[in-house]
């Protein structure tokens, strides 16, 4: 395959020790990000607990925006708090510093295919418009704080340690995949979740795609915010038909894909340390 194009990112700078140990980047400082965010956000939804009896009804718009959207808009401007702690805020929603090959579009045509299918075959006549309208704003909410975390932060940490974009693609899904697996603390049975953390992690090598390829945080954040709406919705109230049925096999290609791109990841981006050591300048970041 032919290289990659991309420039180097900021090494180990900063003007004090917080800015310094997280500039270092790193898996472990990876995990320590993604745990602190899982403790807060956990945090925020128990605070919430104690308006639990006044909101009963499952399928009303206050209970979305309470129990889904709520506590992970919270995370949401924790990380935006966070970002401006760092100074990274830009560096995350500016040009990515490697892009991707031609063949990463597959992963979002798959992903926005069966996002279509599954909003087409909702029944929105057994639906509450503003039930609908509070799905979608928690899409966004989760789509802002998951891919910050996990396609934004993660990634910028690994690519800042000098980690080659394969190891940045599995350590960012792995951790996005984990974070999953607190749905066993709500009843969700062992063999369910179990699937659901290979389906996370394969949509989140889908998701790093989506960023390498169209070059913008943004693009993965509002794929995903029309995701999760699309598998809620579709899943509780779809109109029966073979469109349905399609779409309700959405997620065994997005696996596939997830797991065979896996394959084809390559390139690096290079720290300033690196660059230092070439004449001329930064080197790009190349197929390995």
């Amino acid at each position: 395959m032919a290289d990659d194009e991309g420039k180097s990112v900021t090494g180990t700078g900063g003007t004090n020790r917080w800015k310094r140990f997280w500039e270092r980047g790193g898996w472990w400082r990876a995990l320590i990000l993604v745990v602190g965010y899982f403790v807060l956000y956990q945090g925020a939804g128990l605070a919430l607990a104690p308006i639990a009896p006044s909101i009963d009804d499952t399928e009303s718009a206050g209970y979305v925006l309470f129990f889904v959207a709520l506590p992970i808009f919270i995370g949401g401007v924790i990380l935006v708090l966070f970002a401006l702690s760092v100074g990274w805020l830009r560096e995350l929603f500016g040009p990515q510093p490697i892009r991707g090959r031609g063949w990463m579009w597959i992963a979002v045509a798959v992903v926005l295919l069966f996002n279509v299918l599954r909003f087409a075959t909702v029944d929105y006549a057994e639906l509450d418009f503003g039930y609908v309208a509070a799905w979608l704003l928690a899409g966004l909410c989760i789509g802002f704080a998951e891919e910050v975390l996990t396609r934004g932060y993660v990634v910028n940490l690994m690519r800042k340690a000098g980690h080659p974009e394969i190891a940045v693609a599995l350590v960012s899904a792995a951790l996005f995949s984990v974070l999953h697996a607190s749905n066993l603390l709500t009843g969700q049975s062992l063999f369910a979740t179990l699937l659901q953390l290979l389906y996370t992690f394969a949509f989140g090598i889908c998701m790093y795609l989506t960023l390498r390829v169209t070059g913008n945080l943004i693009w993965p954040i509002l794929l995903h915010a029309s995701t999760d709406p699309s598998i809620f919705l579709q899943g509780t109230h779809h109109v029966d038909g073979p469109l349905a049925t399609i779409a309700g096999f959405g997620n065994i290609p997005v696996i596939l894909v997830g797991l065979l791109a896996i394959i084809f990841i390559r390139g690096r981006v290079t720290t300033d340390t690196d660059a230092a050591t070439v004449v001329g300048g930064p080197t790009p970041a190349y197929d390995r």
